[in-house]
């Protein structure tokens, strides 16, 4: 519920701290007093429209903060979980607004959007007044507002369950047709191309290892040469080998004599050819790698050419030509087995919509009960509210080509006000006093259905009679039996009902002597009772009018 209001430069408001407890609670005060700036500022802490207008004059910001004390499973704390947002302890509500226009929100105290406030704030508190275009008068809400009168929540989730199941599986069998359709005009297309590139079989790296042979055999014949001439300089007619040979044996022979000398010259030598018989070696090999047919090279050529030709065509590198391959052969596999899969989906949507058609049946019959116990227990409290002429109706209207995620009807709430006038939709076909009198039935009839904690009653009594203006009280003084009612009242039936009485009154400020501000003081019994005069007698209260109020109170009690 609102535990607390806090208000600073809105209007004719410079300072305002108003603390609420639970049940019902009046606010009342003199036409101008400054009951619509309080309604309106707690709009604004709620998310409600920003206007530069509401700052006090001469003030650079305004400011209200709104105070909830809500239990732990409640969807504000959920919300807030969810946005990353500490939820321990009360719920604060912050709104700043600019002589400039800006506003800020706040939720305990980190910065929020006004989208998130707002949506706090409708899960928070209700107003509801004569004009207001709330819930209970907006045909979007009433299905969601019937669902949760007749408790259908999981008949509706069952429903948009098999939704999403069949719409689904519909999507699935609209691209496994496409898919089908594509690929079947295709099948020409990739038949020949599969077919080229399983005769041409590429292999990955291929490219870069003909490019590199290629290279080497354009160059062979000039390396041939000179590898035969430095072959020829190792191994051939002129080379040391011979000579070195002959020296070294000699060498060898004398050693013995003069090992200390010797020995290392001989070991040199030695070396020396066994580096010239590496060299030969090595010279050998080469000039056999380097040798090639002249076909080889044509070869090489027309394979690498084939190569890049086909990846231009696939506009891929060389390297990916066997992936383009591989999802060709899979295509053409998926033609075949492409008309399989559609006639598995078939079925799939068949019974996926059978499964959703049964699902929405079924709400729509639990709709059509709650429909009439909600008619029932609307029309139960319009006699008491002098509307006992009137009817109400909830009208389902069930058609299978609104088929959506919350089944196939729609959902609209129609009154009759007198006998032999023509139905129609709520909001157009009651006045202004009718249709607060049939907000306040339809509310009582849902206030246990999933009502916010906090609901705000903005001058429902207006152009009622007394009667009529005590009935309305005992049904506020019923719906405070479940939530926090705030109400704004000229009735001083209703306000004599209240648990609490806040008055509203004008009062100078502190600032100027011309300055005028709005004040709210909490009632003790003897006020409360003058209070309750005044609203009875008017600007002079009597004898008789605070015994009128002492009457009023007694019978509330």
């Amino acid at each position: 519920m609102l535990v607390a209001l806090s208000i600073r430069d809105i209007v004719i408001i410079d300072k305002l701290d108003i603390a609420f407890e639970s049940g019902l609670s009046a606010l009342t005060g003199e036409t101008g007093a400054g009951k619509s700036i309080l309604l309106d500022s707690l709009s604004l802490a709620l998310g409600g429209r920003g206007d530069a207008a509401l700052v006090r004059r001469g003030a650079d910001r305004g400011q209200v903060t709104a105070v909830f004390d809500v239990g732990r499973d409640h969807p504000a704390r959920t919300l807030l979980t969810e946005h990353g947002f500490e939820t321990d302890g009360d719920l604060i509500l912050r709104r700043v607004q600019s002589a400039d226009g800006r506003t800020r929100a706040f939720v305990n105290d980190q910065p929020a959007s006004v989208q998130l406030l707002s949506r706090l704030g409708a899960s928070l508190v209700e107003i509801h007044g004569q004009h207001d275009d709330r819930a209970l008068v907006d045909p979007a809400a009433h299905r969601d507002l019937l669902d949760t009168f007749g408790g259908l929540e999981g008949a509706v989730a069952a429903t948009g369950a098999a939704w999403s199941v069949w719409r689904q599986v519909q999507a699935d069998l609209d691209q496994a047709r496409a898919a089908l359709e594509t690929s079947a005009s295709e099948r020409d297309y990739l038949a020949h191309s599969l077919e080229e590139l399983d005769a041409l079989d590429p292999a990955a790296g291929e490219e870069a290892h003909l490019a590199e042979r290629r290279k080497i055999m354009m160059q062979a014949e000039k390396l041939s040469e000179e590898l035969k001439e430095a072959g020829e300089s190792v191994g051939g007619n002129g080379s040391p080998v011979p000579l070195l040979s002959a020296a070294l044996r000699r060498l060898e022979r004398r050693a013995a004599d003069l090992p200390e000398l010797l020995d290392p010259v001989v070991a040199a030598l030695t070396a020396a050819l066994n580096a010239l018989e590496d060299s030969r070696t090595t010279v050998d090999r080469a000039l056999e790698e380097a040798s090639f047919d002249p076909r080889d090279l044509e070869s090489a050529e027309e394979r690498l050419f084939a190569l890049r030709a086909a990846a231009r065509k696939h506009q891929v590198g060389v390297d990916d030509l066997p992936g383009v391959r591989q999802r060709m052969r899979a295509a053409l596999a998926g033609i075949e087995t492409g008309g399989e899969r559609v006639a598995e989906l078939e079925a799939a949507s068949g019974k996926a919509r059978d499964a959703y058609a049964a699902a929405a049946a079924k709400l729509s019959a639990g709709r059509a009960r709650a429909g009439q116990a909600l008619d029932r227990a609307v029309m139960a409290e319009l006699a008491p509210l002098k509307l006992e002429r009137a009817r109400f109706e909830t009208r389902i209207e069930t058609d299978a080509g609104q088929d959506g995620p919350h089944g196939r009807d729609r959902v609209q709430f129609w009154v009759q006000t007198n006998p032999g006038t023509h139905p129609g939709p709520l909001l157009r076909v009651a006045s202004g006093g009718e249709l607060s009198r049939f907000l306040l039935a339809l509310k009582v009839a849902l206030a246990d259905k999933g009502s916010a904690p906090t609901l705000v009653f903005d001058e429902i009594d207006t152009a009622v009679g007394g009667a009529v203006s005590d009935a309305i009280g005992v049904r506020l003084q019923r719906l405070a039996d479940r939530v926090q009612v705030l109400t704004v009242t000229h009735a001083p039936q209703v306000a004599a009902r209240a648990d609490r009485h806040l008055l509203i009154r004008k009062d100078g400020g502190a600032r100027s002597s011309d300055e005028v501000v709005t004040r709210v003081d909490p009632l003790d019994p003897t006020r409360r009772r003058e209070e309750i005069a005044r609203m009875l007698a008017g600007a002079t209260v009597t004898d008789e009018a605070r015994a009128a109020a002492g009457k009023l109170l007694a019978g509330a009690e």
